[in-house]
């Protein structure tokens, strides 16, 4: 009666909490357009695309993406085969478990006529199934914990993950070695089901129990004649036959049963069958509610965004399931720590130590803001950061054995973020060139008002920054500088990889370069690339720059760092002389 209360009770907040899951990816949104569709809306959408993709060629892709990367994890294979072979240790053994043994009486009874769990092949199936989710819940531990692979964060629902899943496994395995040795199991079975009353008969059963099936006796011990063993092996096959298997057969369950055998008799008076059987049952129905709330929810999410991802783009498809896309992906991370392991901008995070410029890192985040809860300034301005620092590489997307479609996501949180009206100086990054080449994407108003803002405020802190001259105003005007005073035009080669920052030895000698220096060298660049030039040639880089060429040998780019930051000092001079020129001219004419 307790484990069905227990069971329903899980069932129901498992079913309760899916729900709300879904209801979630209809309702919340990352991207702005994404605003002006209700949940209703996002429902018709997407029962629209299902069905427009059901009966289209494209189900064939479906088919091929479910057998290849569903089934077979193609895309985590690629990625590295260590991790492909965790997860189908897991999934596949824990898959095989559920089916044959959890739903035995469901699944297993109707296919295989009078199932027994204590039978082989099933009793022997059980426990490799079980060790092969083991041995896959170890590599995990492993990874996580031992293995030290760069930038990889475990969180707490990483580890919650794990640890229900090796509570089931090992308890399951314990309640098997338990039972196994159980001498009060075998008096109830002989009291159920043995043809005979018989005493002394009942001890010939209970000697060959003792000597082949790991029972743990207070009654009788080793060594049996072998008349003993053979009569009780007659009264085996009249009554026990039928349902037992011998226990060496499960070979986890019977090794363990050997181990605990010297404890066996008090093992079984203080009932630890009993105490075991309610743990594995209830870390069973933990982790069937706690599903949906968990990380362990991308078991479902994963195949829907490979899926999705497979079908869909921004061309064809419809904004309202673009948008629901984007909030499934979310569900679909399992935090692996691939995109990280290979983005290009995790340098920055060496420099800065802001975890939330990682990818992986920033999705926990995203879940958040998608939901609409407010963050504190701390918060905010760490997430900017981070969505901001993106070089727009895409290598992330590639690489990710969920299918998310990450370059997009870190898209919208962008574009999401600057409408918001926040003026970040960060704006001043490679995004500025993808946003451009998708300003179609936007209203007019929405693409250029970020602009100006960021515009402005860097304009304010330029100001701050410099240290004009008492007659002189800075920012130095355009129409004093000449036409023969051209900067080389390889600024606008740079993707933003701040391997010209990285490696100036003026910046290292800082250790606020910011405040120092005004600029850094990648933000002059970027300060080119849109169009601030005097905002460029008002920086303190300019004249602390020891022409050493380092930024410029390691630019893959091949921008020419040291000569631009030549050619603004020169145009500087020139225009400072001018100026100062025309203020003496003028105290004279007074």
């Amino acid at each position: 009666m307790v484990f069905r209360v227990l069971l329903f009770t899980a069932l129901f907040i498992f079913i309760l909490g899916l729900i709300y899951r879904i209801y979630t990816w209809f309702s919340w949104k990352i991207n702005l357009p994404a605003a002006k569709f209700t949940f209703t809306n996002r429902i018709s959408a997407f029962v629209r695309g299902f069905a427009g993709v059901l009966f289209n060629i494209k189900v064939l892709t479906l088919l091929k993406v479910f057998l290849l990367d569903v089934i077979l994890q193609r895309k985590v294979l690629k990625e590295s085969f260590y991790r492909w072979l965790m997860h189908i240790f897991i999934y596949l053994g824990f898959i095989l478990l559920l089916l044959m043994h959890a739903l035995g009486a469901i699944v297993t009874n109707n296919i295989v006529d009078e199932y027994y769990s204590t039978l082989n092949p099933f009793f022997f199936l059980r426990d490799l199934f079980g060790l092969i989710v083991v041995v896959g819940v170890g590599m995990a531990v492993y990874r996580r914990s031992l293995q030290k692979i760069p930038r990889l964060k475990s969180n707490a629902m990483d580890r919650y993950a794990i640890m229900i899943l090796a509570i089931i496994m090992l308890s399951g395995f314990f309640l098997e070695g338990v039972k196994i040795t159980s001498h009060s199991d075998f008096t109830r079975m002989v009291e159920d089901y043995a043809d005979t009353d018989d005493e002394e008969e009942i001890r010939m059963l209970e000697s060959l129990w003792v000597k082949e099936f790991g029972l743990v006796s207070p009654n009788v011990s080793g060594p049996f004649e072998d008349d003993i063993l053979e009569q009780g092996r007659e009264i085996h096959e009249l009554s026990c036959l039928g349902c037992h298997a011998p226990a060496r057969h499960a070979f986890i369950g019977y090794g363990t049963a050997k181990v605990i055998s010297p404890f066996a008799l008090w093992l079984d008076q203080i009932r630890t069958a009993n105490l075991l059987y309610f743990l594995h049952i209830l870390a069973c129905f933990v982790g069937l509610a706690y599903l949906p709330f968990s990380k362990m929810i991308h078991v479902l999410a994963t195949p829907l965004s490979l899926l999705a991802n497979a079908v869909m783009d921004k061309k064809h498809s419809h904004p309202a399931n673009m948008a629901t896309r984007q909030i499934l992906e979310l569900d679909a991370c399992t935090h692996c720590g691939s995109c990280t392991l290979y983005c290009s901008a995790m340098m920055a995070y060496e420099a800065v130590g802001n975890e939330l410029i990682l990818p992986s890192e920033k999705m926990r985040f995203l879940k958040s803001m998608s939901a609409g809860k407010e963050l504190d300034k701390a918060a905010f301005q760490a997430i900017q950061e981070g969505v901001y620092l993106c070089t727009n590489c895409d290598r992330c997307t590639v690489v990710c054995p969920s299918g998310i479609n990450l370059k997009d996501l870190w898209l919208s949180v962008r574009e999401n973020l600057i409408q918001k009206g926040i003026p970040e100086p960060l704006i001043l990054s490679p995004f500025s060139l993808v946003r451009g080449l998708s300003q179609e994407d936007s209203p007019k108003d929405d693409y250029l008002d970020p602009l100006e803002t960021a515009r402005n405020a860097l304009a304010g802190a330029f100001r701050e920054l410099a240290d004009p001259a008492k007659d002189i105003d800075f920012p130095l005007s355009k129409e004093h500088i000449t036409k023969d005073q051209i900067v080389d035009p390889t600024f606008s080669y740079c993707f933003g990889c701040q391997n010209c920052t990285t490696v100036c030895p003026v910046v290292g000698q800082y250790e606020d370069p910011q405040s120092a220096l005004g600029l850094l060298p990648h933000q002059i660049m970027w300060c080119m690339g849109l169009g601030l030039d005097e905002m460029a040639s008002g920086a303190n880089m300019l004249w602390d720059c020891v022409t050493c060429y380092q930024c410029q040998e390691h630019c893959p780019q091949q921008v020419k760092v040291t000569d631009i930051l030549y050619d603004l000092k020169y145009k500087a001079t020139v225009g400072m002389e001018k100026r100062v020129g025309l203020s003496m001219n003028r105290r004279k004419e007074r």
